[in-house]
């Protein structure tokens, strides 16, 4: 059963269009922050492979961290708070085909930008893993306040990046990103459907 979420004064409540405009909105413009990297830096972008095994992995990857951020859920109050309020901003006025959305545009336009063009860019070794993964935890930071979000923000980036370095395939990540939205914000919505009835 889900706890009640303490009021949030600093955060409004958004509706279902501010929250669907606002997925297409930053999918645009990380879409088009890649676009120009790719066009006036001297970096090219991953390659996306549709190979079975690369896509099983995807899934298999999306479900660890599905299955590693319920655990750190459990055992972290700082992330359970910090992901509560996100979870509640971001999913509470969306309908469940919403989600559909909430998987594919943040999971095909933040890994175009940090996997695909940014670990690229900055080398496809340690050093551009920790930084574009750092970058990526940045992004997920709604707040001071909401600093545990972006500290797992950041280790899914390492491991998201780590797929594509191990992989080669810029699909893997991006599968694994679409499997982890797809399936948290389905259980999320499910368990605050129940605990409200």
């Amino acid at each position: 059963m889900a706890e009640k979420l303490p009021e949030n004064p600093d955060i409004e409540p958004l509706t279902r269009t501010q929250v669907l405009v606002a997925m297409g909105v930053t999918a645009i413009i990380l879409l088009v922050i890649a676009k120009l990297w790719l066009q006036f830096g001297s970096v090219s972008l991953l390659p996306v492979k549709w190979i079975g095994r690369d896509l099983l992995k995807g899934c298999g990857i999306g479900l660890a961290i599905t299955a590693g951020s319920t655990i750190v859920y459990r055992l972290w109050p700082g992330y359970r708070r910090s992901a509560d309020v996100y979870l509640e901003v971001v999913l509470k006025p969306l309908f469940w085909p919403d989600l559909i959305w909430l998987g594919l545009l943040p999971g095909l336009s933040e890994e175009l930008l940090f996997r695909g063009v940014m670990l690229s860019a900055l080398g496809l070794n340690v050093t551009g893993l920790i930084i574009s993964s750092f970058c990526f935890g940045i992004l997920h930071l709604g707040g001071m306040q909401q600093w545990p979000y972006a500290v797992w923000a950041t280790a899914v980036g390492l491991l998201l990046g780590y797929s594509v370095l191990d992989s080669g395939n810029l699909l893997v990540p991006i599968v694994a990103h679409v499997c982890t939205n797809l399936i948290s914000s389905c259980v999320w919505k499910w368990e605050h459907k129940v605990s409200k009835s």
